[in-house]
């Protein structure tokens, strides 16, 4: 599984035109899930979110998680993360999960994350959809359980 997270002033997406989540300041997540991702995958992802360490504290330094500074989250799913381009110039989704799966490894991850005490918005699974950030810092980050 792989997880990209910004951090963000605020961030929401759109599906046709209409607000379908949206979160204030605290993290983007973008979540590929690959074929073979587990509860352990999820678990690990799920924590870090939780707990990683992006957001200055008085003295400036990044040690205060979303948790620490009740902040919200916004996740939304990246097929695309799984790409493969190693061989020529067109990405290969091979490594992507199947959509019944991903959906329901997705679903749970929410959960898990709701169940962290975090306040969780998210995209519209499988749609095309829209989404406008306002970027802190740039602070990025790319989360992967497999390495």
């Amino acid at each position: 599984m792989k997880a990209v997270v910004q951090r963000v002033a605020e961030a929401r997406v759109l599906v046709d035109d209409v607000v379908v989540g949206e979160t204030g300041r605290g993290n983007l997540i973008f979540v590929g899930i690959e074929r073979g991702d587990t509860i352990d995958d999820l678990t690990y992802i799920a924590g870090k979110i939780a707990r990683l360490r992006i957001f200055e504290d008085d003295g400036g330094r990044m040690n205060k998680s979303v948790k620490d500074i009740s902040g919200e989250i916004l996740v939304v799913s990246q097929f695309t993360l799984t790409a493969d381009c190693r061989k020529g110039n067109r990405p290969s989704f091979d490594k992507a999960e199947d959509p019944e799966k991903a959906r329901a490894l997705y679903t749970r991850l929410i959960g898990m994350l709701r169940e962290e005490g975090l306040r969780v918005s998210t995209g519209e699974f499988a749609a095309h959809m829209s989404v406008h950030l306002t970027n802190d810092g740039p602070v990025t980050i790319v989360l992967d359980s497999r390495s």
